[in-house]
């Protein structure tokens, strides 16, 4: 389980010192953003279109959207069907507007009976300031 959370910590980190700078408000305060983890079991039968659709949610949220910071998918190593999303936003108006877009209204339709199970799990960011700065070597 300590992996699981270090894991998640790294991404968060590299998450934040790839985006945009232009995205990043140096006054976002971690209380304000929505982060989140998605866990996401998907009917074998649909991986490949699942993750097809997926992937273009994804970048053109990150691409589109100004309040996302990252919307993220990975799959576990040992079970392709067990999808996970690191989502964050800059705040609760971010995600609101997320939720209204075109990309994302497609996703949701389009994915619906290729989901088998769908867990939200939110977050609280432990440091930004540090999140900020970690691997802008990369």
């Amino acid at each position: 389980m300590k992996h699981l959370y270090f894991l998640i910590l790294l991404i968060l980190l590299i998450c934040f010192s790839c985006a945009p700078k232009q995205h990043l408000k140096t006054e976002t305060k971690s209380e304000d953003m929505i982060i989140r983890i998605s866990e996401i079991q998907i009917h074998p039968q649909y991986l490949e279109e699942y993750i097809s659709i997926l992937k273009e949610e994804a970048e053109a949220s990150v691409r589109l959207e100004p309040g996302v910071i990252s919307i993220y998918p990975m799959y576990q190593k040992d079970d392709k069907t067990e999808i996970r999303i690191l989502e964050i936003y800059a705040d609760r108006k971010a995600y609101e507007a997320h939720l209204q877009t075109p990309h994302f209204k497609h996703y949701k339709t389009s994915t619906v009976t290729m989901v088998k199970s769908l867990k939200l799990i939110d977050m609280q960011a432990i440091d930004i300031k540090t999140m900020q700065q970690l691997f802008k070597k990369l």
